[in-house]
């Protein structure tokens, strides 16, 4: 997805434009089927100009389409950590990212792929870890810079792209990525929380 699009102008109502398009899509993909992005555009009520706009590549719409399948929103997430203190919300946020790039890992490489190989200008990532880790710090006395820096930080120790640099780079396993990983966030936490006491 083209991540400028949707950062300018009207953000809900582009992301509504763009679970539209998903769940088009996804209605093709159920059936076993081929689509085009005209037959989304056909499909979903939305125009063809509009449909290129978020995804210039039907293998891209496709990609995104099928990992979106398998993955909680955002909301839900949060949902089901809720009750737990700040460190287990972010631990919980990132082990369900963690686990899922892990359970997809060949879908994802797949995705990545065909997103690094279209327009490198463009990225067209539905950021669903950053949007999980804003509602994470919703309601906490952490100030709106701060909070915004926590959550790119974090960003950067779950999904994908951290467990090829792991995988690829560092040569560890599932086990000793989720693990690394895991530390890093704590030891971030930790450092946060500590000199916010001082």
């Amino acid at each position: 997805m083209k991540k400028e699009y949707i950062k300018s102008g009207r953000v809900n109502q582009k992301l509504e434009t763009r679970n539209k398009i998903l769940a088009s899509a996804q209605y093709y993909i159920n059936k076993g089927l081929e689509f085009t992005l005209e037959d989304i555009a056909k499909k979903s009520g939305i125009s063809r100009a509009t449909i290129y706009r978020y995804y210039s590549k039907v293998e891209i719409l496709a990609n995104e389409a099928g990992l979106d399948l398998n993955t909680k929103s955002p909301e839900s997430i949060i949902e089901n950590l809720k009750e737990k203190n700040m460190e287990d919300i972010i631990l919980g946020v990132q082990h369900y990212y963690n686990q899922l790039a892990i359970d997809h890992e060949g879908a994802f490489r797949k995705y990545l792929c065909t997103v690094l190989t279209s327009n490198p200008a463009e990225m067209k990532r539905g950021a669903r870890r950053k949007k999980t880790l804003q509602l994470a710090f919703d309601n906490t006395s952490i100030n709106t810079t701060e909070k915004e820096k926590l959550v790119n930080l974090f960003t950067l120790l779950m999904g994908i792209e951290p467990l090829i640099v792991t995988k690829d780079v560092s040569g560890l396993n599932n086990n000793q990525s989720i693990e690394i990983m895991k530390w890093g966030v704590q030891l971030i936490l930790k450092g946060y929380f500590e000199s916010n006491t001082k």
